[in-house]
């Protein structure tokens, strides 16, 4: 890069990551208003669980381009206020890290000491969320006080520190209603591309509904990687596709999904929802479907012959990752 111009993309990166922070900020406020909005509605016994739900299908289709407003989120921001409503000094360390972090913060840790540390933590050593979930999964926090260390330890970091990264949060996409970030590697978005054209080709009953579909299960949010729905079978179709050899937690993770779509996502009228799990090593090629426990034998037998043949399938695969890889 010319050296001469360099100040220049420093003064571009610095304004970005400013505008970021200041976003985000808006949009933290913002959860915390509504949720202490609805916390008083509901504490005043003015309001009751079902009128949260009236109000996210009354922004839905009142305002549909506004994102990120489901009952689930509405609820987050419920109890994310009640969370931290007692403890004002944390106030401007929550407006900055995103509203994910701040998710897997109040609703993993059981105590406000634990959350105090993972806030600052987060927002000192510029965690991505990847890297927060690491840390509260290996129980850093309770590694810390054992070894009752009052500073924070150098710990293992992704290289990247680039703070647009950080705070590339989808809910920050949604709030501005701008198109929403994938995490994938740009060669997995492209194999997704390729697999989505060739459902679509099998035929007219396949009805493209979305990639990276965000299904919210608690207070963590998960994501199909395709998602159809089948008019011949009147259901939703969730494809799930693995560059490693086939294990039995993929079933399981997608039919995690598949319970998550009919909770939430299917109508009344519509059948229960069908999984595909495609998993390619360099070995072999494995599909499998996820079909519900509840169906029965006859139903079992029409999903099978309307959706895709498998060994079609595993042909699809292997032209896709022939001499590719995922990351």
């Amino acid at each position: 890069m010319d050296k001469r111009f360099t100040d220049i993309i420093n003064l571009i990166k610095a304004s970005r990551a400013n505008a970021l922070k200041t976003v985000n900020a808006e949009l933290i406020n913002l959860y915390w208003n509504i949720g202490e909005y609805i916390s008083v509605k509901i504490q005043k016994s003015e309001w009751g669980q079902s009128v949260v739900k009236e109000l996210a299908e009354f922004i839905q289709n009142k305002e549909p381009e506004i994102k990120g407003f489901s009952d689930k989120n509405l609820w987050r921001m419920k109890q994310f206020f009640e969370a931290y409503k007692d403890f004002p000094k944390l106030s401007t360390l929550l407006r900055q890290i995103s509203w994910s972090h701040n998710l897997a913060i109040f609703s993993r840790c059981k105590t406000i000491e634990e959350r105090e540390f993972y806030i600052k933590l987060t927002q000192q050593e510029k965690y991505s969320f990847r890297e927060l979930d690491r840390q509260i999964s290996s129980s850093f926090f309770e590694r810390t006080m054992i070894g009752n260390s009052n500073s924070f330890p150098i710990v293992e970091k992704e290289f990247d520190q680039d703070i647009t990264k950080i705070f590339k949060d989808t809910y920050i996409f949604d709030f501005l209603n701008l198109p929403e970030p994938h995490n994938e590697s740009d060669l997995q978005k492209g194999l997704l591309q390729q697999m989505k054209n060739f459902i679509l080709e099998l035929g007219k009953d396949f009805l493209f509904v979305s990639e990276e579909y965000k299904v919210q299960v608690g207070n963590s949010d998960f994501y199909i990687d395709l998602l159809f729905f089948h008019r011949g079978l009147q259901c939703l179709v969730a494809f799930e596709l693995k560059s490693d050899k086939f294990r039995p937690e993929h079933l399981g993770q997608l039919n995690f999904y598949l319970e998550a779509l009919d909770r939430d996502v299917k109508r009344q009228n519509e059948n229960p929802s069908i999984g595909v799990l495609l998993c390619k090593d360099k070995d072999s090629e494995v599909v499998e479907y996820a079909l519900s426990r509840s169906l029965s034998p006859t139903m079992v037998s029409e999903y099978k012959t309307q959706l895709p043949d498998k060994k079609l399938l595993q042909q699809k695969l292997h032209e896709l990752f022939d001499g590719e890889k995922l990351d």
